[in-house]
């Protein structure tokens, strides 16, 4: 039997939700609307949702604080959609803790296809959570196993250091979390450790040898310029 995921619309304006609605079912989801910001919220707490898609402006209660108290309590994908082009409103939303932010008129397809896209990143996320309750973490072609300290990439052993493997697990135990360099080198190698945290990029570099396809294009330790470095799922 196959199980639709689930989909709710708190959304005002009825032909807009409704059409949404339609495309989202033609596609094969199971898809609710409410119209109400406080219904909304009681809906969207109270029943397991895949999704929400939430406008910004309702009336009662706006999407800003849906998001927020959704938030809180759920760690579902939400995609916030507003009349208002200005970054002001997509920063707030985003803080919040929204997912997506996408901006009235939009296709109907390129909805159906930013939904397909965050469910799937959120299934890939949290089957890398479930696969690090344990002593093994498995994230596509890479398998860490805590308990022997041992990695391999796509069935074959690479050799890893100490702190290369200590590095690897702490990203790969966090995915999708953008790390300073300080951060790691603090981490890693201890509050009171002397040294430079360049030695931080040089483990980096080292693991991506070991383990990526193409170290100058890497699918799982990606830099973010200016930030650090963030594990991918």
């Amino acid at each position: 039997m196959v199980v639709l995921k689930r989909i709710l619309i708190i959304e005002d304006e009825a032909s807009i939700a409704e059409l949404e609605k339609d495309y989202l079912e033609i596609n094969g989801f199971d898809v609710d609307i409410e119209c109400s910001g406080k219904k909304g919220l009681q809906r969207a707490l109270q029943t397991p949702y895949d999704l929400l898609i939430l406008d910004v402006m309702l009336p009662e209660l706006d999407g800003f604080e849906i998001c927020k108290q959704v938030r809180d309590h759920k760690n579902i994908p939400i995609l916030m959609v507003t009349a208002k082009k200005e970054d002001i409103d997509k920063i707030r939303g985003l803080g919040l803790g929204a997912d997506d932010y996408i901006v009235k008129p939009f296709s109907p397809g390129e909805l159906v296809a930013r939904v397909k896209s965050h469910l799937s990143r959120y299934e890939r996320l949290t089957g890398a959570r479930e696969a690090k309750k344990g002593d093994e973490i498995r994230i596509r072609g890479l398998y860490i196993n805590k308990a022997s300290r041992r990695v391999f990439v796509n069935d074959k052993e690479v050799k890893v250091t100490t702190r290369e493997f200590d590095l690897l697990v702490f990203l790969a135990e966090n995915p999708n979390r953008v790390f300073s360099k300080e951060h790691l080198f603090e981490r890693i190698w201890g509050l009171d450790a002397k040294g430079d945290v360049a030695t931080v990029t040089v483990h980096i570099r080292k693991l991506r040898e070991k383990i990526e396809m193409d170290p100058s294009n890497p699918q799982y330790i990606e830099t973010i310029w200016g930030a650090g470095y963030r594990f991918n799922v």
